[in-house]
């Protein structure tokens, strides 16, 4: 069979990109990309990559999906785009599955196109709610491009621009390896590290708190895990400041980490929820969710949020029909038990390479974090920038954060058992053949 472009002239491609393509801040990757299909990508050199990324972080099906792909194809017939105040069947269908799916407090949905915008959204509808205009984010977190969702995230996109929108605080990224704050055995000291980063917001705060946004994983930052307990312990710094608890799950939603949504790994409900990513399986879709309570009162205050793509019929066809593959094929069980295979792959890897300094994650979304080589002061940024690349030559493609020195592996939900041991064969490979990866001896071991 033919593919669309089959033949292409790389050299001529890459000619006119740098020509003809705005730079907006990510390198370009020198190879040209033709083709997406189930859990590969494909290049005009004819390499085939397994793809560990899964678009950005956001194909959680896989690339092509059959069922997404004819959903597409037939909403793109007939009906598509509509003006935003023009209700649809799959707008309302989607509504209504989503809702269903979530505990009561998250009772009313709208859709939007990006993360961003559904963050923008639900910080806006925080603000109307509560009458105050300062918003909390956590060290490392990403929320977006555009004005307030930018302004309330750290890990980068701030510089240059000049000042953020007004109200900007923020709290301490809970680092497993990194933060100061330990009990006596070493462990890490969450909790004294959250009050005393509320006790920072408070001093600087006008007396305007209106929400804190956080990620139930910190992806962009390093795949920060949440400890057990944090949610919960945010959640009383919340009520007892009269704010709202913004949850964004552009990348922990829908299965990847082994349940449903990422908050359900605490007992608790936030009060507005973002998703993206995922629910759209790499088409643009996102959702905003929140409870009967702060709908009534963003409908009273005038709460308005109306974009050119405002719940458009096609992308929430598209929501509704990943919600239907994940939970037919069982995929957020599936994603837990791939999951604790991966997990358990990588600390045999953790054991024999010292340059793996951690493990960490949920489900499919798992970070591993290189440490320096010390004694050679090798950074960590480069030994893992060449562990990177060897990976992508022997086909399994990753990303590795050059902020961080983490890799961000989130594969699509629907990674097969040879395919996650053929991923940690190159990483292996990968790990024995690159310089300063320090491998430990079976003396080492003590084997």
């Amino acid at each position: 069979m033919s593919h669309l472009y089959a033949n292409v002239d790389d050299e001529s491609l890459r000619q006119d990109a740098e020509t003809f393509l705005l730079d907006y801040g990510m390198p370009f990757q020198k190879d040209i990309f033709v083709r997406a299909s189930g859990n590969y990508v494909f290049t005009s050199s004819k390499a085939q990559i397994l793809d560990w990324t899964s678009g950005q972080m956001s194909s959680l099906l896989g690339h092509g999906h059959p069922e997404v792909a004819n959903t597409i194809l037939k909403h793109a017939l007939e009906l598509d785009h509509l003006y935003g105040d023009m209700l649809s069947p799959p707008v309302v269908q989607l509504g209504k599955r989503l809702v269903q799916l979530l505990p009561d407090g998250l009772d009313k949905a709208f859709f939007l196109s990006t993360g961003s915008e559904s963050n923008e959204a639900a910080i806006k509808l925080a603000k109307i709610y509560t009458g105050k205009f300062e918003v909390v984010g956590l060290g490392g977190s990403w929320h977006g491009m555009t004005g307030t969702s930018v302004g309330a995230q750290y890990h980068g996109g701030r510089s240059g621009y000049g000042p953020m929108m007004p109200g900007n605080l923020m709290l301490p990224a809970p680092h497993p390896t990194k933060s100061v704050f330990r009990n006596p055995d070493n462990s890490h000291n969450w909790k004294a590290e959250l009050d005393y980063g509320f006790s920072l917001v408070d001093a600087a705060s006008c007396g305007s708190l209106a929400a804190v946004i956080v990620e139930p994983i910190i992806s962009s930052g390093g795949i920060l895990v949440l400890p057990y307990g944090y949610l919960q312990a945010l959640k009383i710094h919340c009520e007892a400041r009269g704010m709202l608890l913004i949850l964004d799950e552009a990348q922990t939603g829908i299965a990847r980490t082994g349940k449903m949504f990422g908050f359900q790994h605490e007992e608790i409900v936030p009060d507005i929820l973002t998703l993206s990513k995922g629910l759209g399986n790499g088409f643009p879709l996102s959702a905003v969710v929140t409870s009967n309570k702060v709908a009534q009162a963003g409908q009273e205050k005038g709460f308005f949020f109306c974009t050119t793509h405002v719940n458009d019929p096609l992308a929430a066809a598209v929501g509704l029909k990943v919600l239907d593959v994940v939970i037919r094929d069982k995929l957020v069980d599936r994603a837990a038990y791939l999951g604790a295979r991966l997990r358990s792959g990588l600390e045999l890897l953790k054991r024999r390479y010292g340059c793996i300094g951690d493990v960490r994650g949920r489900g499919l979304m798992v970070g591993i974090e290189i440490f320096p080589d010390l004694p050679t002061g090798q950074s960590a940024i480069a030994i893992g920038s060449t562990i990177a690349e060897r990976m992508r030559t022997l086909g399994l493609w990753t990303h590795f954060s050059m902020t961080a020195a983490v890799f961000r592996l989130s594969p699509p939900i629907t990674t097969t058992e040879s395919q996650l041991d053929f991923a940690l064969e190159v990483m292996e490979e990968a790990l024995k053949s690159t310089p300063h990866t320090r491998p430990f001896t079976r003396l080492h071991l003590n084997l």
